[in-house]
């Protein structure tokens, strides 16, 4: 495990690499005020003084309705090993993923990232079956030099024929399983013991969130609410 420091030097080159993509800077009601790259955004010097980015997290249901969860690569620079929701990132400074009617840039970021982390082909992931739910707003340390302070958008997915294709990149992800609601929860009671890590943002979302909306996989749409920020 590489030392946490802002030098880049010591770290896994893709992962730097990927530290130079040009991330959407907002203001706390979501609107773009600039453009700032992806190690800016996470360094914690910047998010104390108020830098704050666009984000999404994906929850990638099967058709059983068990949950997809990622163990974020050791080569990570933020949050390495953590368990988490099936996919987390962000999207891009660019034309097709600044689009925010119907979040349609989110969107095609998480089809992006979905095929980057876990292989999924795009044909399988169509961005008008992807449900947006809702936006969070939280912010919490890596470690003392990293961190994350996002807007967060929600996206739900769960095919409809036949379960996502698997492909994972391990740079980026050292482990997936799908679980149950109840699987879910022993994971989540064994990272407050310290036995496992945990994203931060997928704690918040579980405690608040996650199992109300895991019950109404069928009938999400009566759930959105795309209007609200939820300050966490």
């Amino acid at each position: 495990m590489v030392v946490a420091t802002a030098d880049l030097t010591n770290y896994d080159a893709e992962q730097v690499r990927l530290m130079e993509e040009k991330c959407i800077l907002i203001d706390e009601n979501d609107v773009k005020v600039g453009v700032e790259t992806k190690k800016n955004c996470h360094l914690m010097t910047n998010i104390s003084n108020g830098l704050l980015h666009r984000a999404f997290s994906v929850f990638l249901f099967d058709l059983q309705g068990r949950l997809l969860l990622q163990q974020r690569a050791d080569e990570k620079i933020t949050f390495p090993a953590c368990f988490t929701n099936t996919c987390c990132s962000h999207p891009l400074n660019t034309a097709l993923e600044l689009e925010e009617k119907g979040a349609w840039g989110v969107r095609r970021a998480a089809q992006r990232k979905l095929e980057h982390e876990l292989g999924i082909p795009p044909e399988e992931i169509p961005l008008d079956q992807f449900k947006y739910l809702t936006r969070i707003h939280y912010m919490a340390p890596s470690d003392s030099v990293w961190g994350e302070h996002e807007i967060d958008y929600i996206l739900f997915f769960q095919p409809r024929e036949r379960n996502v294709t698997l492909n994972v990149s391990p740079n980026e992800v050292q482990s997936v399983r799908y679980v149950t609601k109840d699987e879910l929860k022993q994971l989540l009671r064994d990272a407050e013991q310290g036995r496992v890590l945990v994203t931060p943002w997928f704690r918040l979302i579980c405690n608040k969130f996650l199992f109300k909306w895991w019950d109404q996989l069928d009938n999400l749409d009566s759930l959105c609410d795309t209007n609200t920020i939820h300050r966490m």
